[in-house]
């Protein structure tokens, strides 16, 4: 999706609630890279609730927002432990 330099990596699965498109803010930082795939072998966690991969931890919430706003809190965490 993007050209950062993968500092930060944001995975997506096609099949969930959660999309490249709900990410394009966070992707701006030219430190994370979001990347989708068909699957992420979370089986059936894309059909219960939104979530993503930051990192390699499952970041999940009720609502596309709150998982969005806690991916937010999760990129930062990880930008600060790399200053």
């Amino acid at each position: 999706m993007n050209d950062g330099l993968g500092l930060v990596t944001i995975e997506v699965c096609d099949y969930g609630s959660l999309t490249v498109q709900h990410l394009e803010k966070i992707a701006q930082h030219p430190e994370v890279a979001v990347m989708n795939y068909d699957c992420l072998n979370v089986c059936g966690m894309c059909s219960l609730k939104p979530f993503a991969i930051v990192n390699g931890r499952r970041i999940f919430a009720n609502t596309v927002d709150e998982c969005l706003d806690k991916i937010e809190q999760k990129v930062d965490e990880e930008l600060q432990e790399l200053q």
